[in-house]
């Protein structure tokens, strides 16, 4: 299909901001979801969450009533596991900061996680809302000796009902401070959840659109992969963000119904 002169095949859609807010579905998704499968549009869903597995994040969807199949989810821990895949032979020693979404990734691709830093090959790290001193100083012993450092995703912050905590970025940052190597980060705004998610629609980059909430990862992340854009007003990101954000959304609408109808007169 053509939208606005884009040639359509496929969408990557964001979760939090996009399909809920929180605890609350946001308006308009069970029709636009419906709208997809009706018009036989590909989809999946692609998030900077790297805790959840995809069976739980469909979980969570279900208490909404929306039957996601976990196939079509993919994580920032998926998308770290598919490039370890590139660079390390399964079986690998690795050192793991992260939650259930990360270790139950790493291990059902046949990885072994080390409580330390002996001889292990990397050191991967995800949101880990249990780190401590000790974690942190096995993961710099062990990038000091040479191990790879992939990081799942650089949120700096993140949102809780009490205000603003330390996201994954600010355990990266961490690390590199120390340890003065770079970690290479696979989610968003970096192309690589992107473009694993284009392969796994069988699309190319060019024929997606992608649907998000957030300027700097969504926005950015979509354009670095060469997708079309979609900013919806109904997560973080303004207008008023978007006139001062030097990078620009191909689209911008108010809600999923406006996208819906822009894209199924």
């Amino acid at each position: 299909m053509n939208h606005n002169g884009v040639h359509l095949e496929g969408m990557i859609l964001d979760m939090d901001g996009v399909i809920w807010r929180g605890k609350r579905l946001l308006p308009g998704v069970q029709a636009f979801l419906h709208a997809m499968h009706v018009h036989a549009m590909a989809y999946i869903f692609a998030t900077n969450n790297s805790t959840s597995t995809a069976e739980e994040i469909a979980a969570h969807a279900l208490q909404f009533g929306l039957h996601f199949d976990p196939k079509q989810i993919l994580t920032s821990s998926l998308a770290a596991v598919s490039y370890m895949q590139s660079i390390l032979s399964e079986g690998s020693r690795v050192f793991v900061l992260g939650e259930s979404g990360l270790i139950t990734a790493i291990e059902e691709a046949g990885y072994e996680i080390h409580s330390n830093a002996e001889d292990v090959e990397a050191v991967i790290v995800g949101l880990d809302r249990k780190v401590n001193w000790d974690k942190l100083s096995e993961a710099c012993y062990a990038i000091a000796k040479g191990a790879k450092f992939i990081g799942t995703n650089m949120d700096p912050s993140l949102p809780t009902e009490r205000g603003i905590a330390p996201g994954n970025g600010a355990i990266l940052g961490a690390i590199e401070h120390v340890t003065g190597v770079a970690p290479v980060v696979l989610g968003k705004p970096e192309p690589y959840l992107y473009l694993k998610g284009a392969q796994m629609l069988g699309l190319e980059p060019e024929s997606i659109l992608v649907v998000g909430d957030r300027l700097e990862t969504d926005i950015e992340g979509g354009k670095r992969a060469r997708m079309a854009t979609a900013l919806l007003l109904t997560g973080i990101s303004s207008l008023a963000d978007v006139d001062q954000y030097s990078s620009k959304p191909d689209f911008v609408y108010d809600s999923m119904d406006k996208l819906k109808a822009a894209l199924w007169h």
